[in-house]
């Protein structure tokens, strides 16, 4: 009887696991809906991730540079709205082709897409290409 029971139980496990590992993509997000909200129409956006410490909050931002000034820049994003967003004396700023460069880059004129936790200086800049 327990023989029985033994391979009845493994052909269980073989069958859900083939389930899961055929089904897997269609239990994922789809790159459009991903695309949709994280693609290149996005203007701003607030992410809270949950962690093990807690949640972070991340703020998003995508627009033009209109302004640099030390230690921060203005974004007019494609709605109008004009936002001034400090930068940390760390930041990481990433330009065309993946190769990481200084703050020296942003210029009037630079469309970017800044990444910072909510309350922080922006930490992470994309330099995403030249105008709107």
């Amino acid at each position: 009887m327990s023989r029985k029971r033994f391979m009845l139980l493994a052909v269980a496990l073989v069958a859900v696991n083939s389930f899961f590992w055929l089904a897997q993509g269609g239990f994922a997000l789809s790159r459009a809906f991903i695309d949709q909200y994280f693609g290149s129409r996005m203007i701003r956006a607030e992410v809270v991730v949950q962690t093990a410490a807690g949640s972070d909050d991340y703020l998003i931002d995508r627009g033009v540079i209109k302004a640099v000034t030390p230690g921060a820049i203005t974004l007019k994003e494609k709605d109008g709205r004009m936002v001034t967003i400090d930068i940390g004396t760390s930041a990481s700023v990433t330009g065309a082709g993946g190769k990481s460069r200084g703050t020296g880059i942003l210029r009037v004129g630079v469309r970017v897409m800044v990444l910072r936790l909510a309350n922080a200086p922006a930490e992470t800049i994309q330099v995403e290409g030249i105008g709107p």
